[in-house]
Formats: C-alpha cells, sequence, structure tokens
C-alpha cells in the first residue's frame, strides 16, 4: 500500500484532549478542502511515496507510542489512511486521527481496538468558506473518548458551533480554539462581528453554559509557524 506523505516529524501535540504529550505526526499530503485560515498550505501538493512498512521503521526509534496521522485530508487517501491505522493499532500504538470530517467516516469508526484510536473531526465554521462541505452525519459515530472541533474566527462562527452542538446528540468531547492567523491563508478570512481571540471565546462559552473544552495551539505559542512542529 503506497502512501502520499509531507513530512514525518515528533514534537508535543498541541491542541485536544492529549496537548502537551509528546507525540509522533504523520502528514498526508493533498487536500480537497480550502479553508481560508489553512496553516499548512505546504502539504496541498508535492510529498513523497512510502509504504506502510517504511513509515514503520521510521517510527521505530521514537520511543513515544503515540502516532497523530494529520494532513491536508488523510481521507483523501482512505485506503492508505486505514492501512496504516490498522498497522498502528496492531502494534500497539494510541492513534489520533485528524480529519476535517467531510469524508465519510464509517470505516474509520470500525477499527479495533477502538478505544485505542481517537477521531479527531473537525466541523468546518462559516469563516473557513468550506461549511458547505461538513458531513454532518459523521457526528453519530464519535465516541465518548473521541473529539469534535471547532475552530472559531469570530461571533457568527461561534454562534454556528453552539447550534451544532444543540442540533445534534454529540457523545464525543467538544473543543474550540480560536483562530490562529496563517502566514499563507488560501485566501482572507472575512471577520464578522468581534474576533474570537481566546478571552472573549472563553467567555462566550461561559456565558452560555457550554460544556466544551476551550484551547489553543500551544505549537505555536512555543514555535510559531515553524515547520515540523
Amino acid at each position: 500500500m503506497r502512501l502520499r506523505l509531507t513530512e514525518i516529524f515528533h514534537s508535543i501535540q498541541g491542541e485536544g484532549a492529549t496537548v502537551g504529550l509528546p507525540t509522533t505526526f504523520v502528514r498526508f499530503t493533498g487536500c480537497s478542502l480550502r479553508c481560508s485560515w489553512c496553516d499548512t498550505t505546504y502539504s496541498f501538493y508535492g510529498g513523497e511515496e512510502w509504504d506502510v512498512e517504511k513509515v514503520m521503521q521510521r517510527l521505530a526509534p521514537i520511543r513515544t507510542k503515540r502516532v497523530c496521522i494529520t494532513g491536508g485530508e488523510p481521507m483523501d487517501q482512505p485506503e492508505a489512511c486505514q492501512a496504516l491505522s490498522e498497522r498502528l493499532l496492531a502494534e500497539g500504538y494510541q492513534v489520533v486521527l485528524e480529519t476535517s470530517g467531510s469524508i465519510d467516516l464509517t470505516t474509520m469508526a470500525k477499527l479495533q481496538p477502538r478505544e485505542k484510536l481517537q477521531l479527531s473531526v473537525d466541523v468546518k465554521c462559516p469563516s473557513s468558506n468550506m461549511q458547505k462541505r461538513n458531513r454532518l452525519e459523521n457526528l453519530a459515530l464519535l465516541q465518548p473518548h473521541d473529539q469534535l472541533k471547532f475552530v472559531v474566527s469570530d461571533r457568527r462562527d461561534y454562534e454556528f458551533a453552539r447550534d451544532i452542538m444543540r442540533s445534534f446528540p454529540i457523545r464525543s468531547e467538544v473543543l474550540m480554539q480560536p483562530m490562529w492567523a496563517s502566514p499563507d491563508p488560501v485566501a482572507p478570512t472575512k471577520i464578522e462581528g468581534d474576533r474570537a481571540d481566546l478571552p472573549k471565546l472563553t467567555e462566550w462559552v461561559l456565558e452560555d453554559g457550554l460544556d466544551v473544552r476551550v484551547g489553543t495551539q500551544l505549537h505555536k505559542v512555543i514555535w510559531g509557524h515553524e515547520k515540523g512542529r
């Protein structure tokens, strides 16, 4: 099974339930979305071909048995993403799959041991310009140890995310984080109303009594937009 990858690097998880934990990132090349604030546009094109065995050899010397499969959009290479995930799970790795949620996750949600696989699924808010690509059927696949993520740029985005939470039965943890301005945006992000910086987003969540995790991108606090971090 051939995989097209942009990079493999060891760092810390910058967001979500495992924030701060040492993690190895396997970044797939290619993405069918073009979010206005995307911070990994360099992964859209190029990359190198790997096979699963070569990836496992690259991971073997790293003591941390925690891998985040990210992109781009890993599910744009569905068979390759599944093959790598199955191998990692079989070898005892804790796996996080970061995906836009625009692609059916039914097959991935059936992988075992399921408790070792965390689906980290985005719902794209209006400022991304990609909200029409949301596949909300994926929300029913999420388990309590999974993660639903909203990147929030402004008050409109926040209310969109809040309404999604109120309209769908969500079993997973929910993460809201403010948009971190990209150095190379696909298109300017149109902010409507109050910008959702970390203090404002926190206040909105508290005012509405939402049971969500408010977060930021720790790796950018530490290293900025440096690649491979």
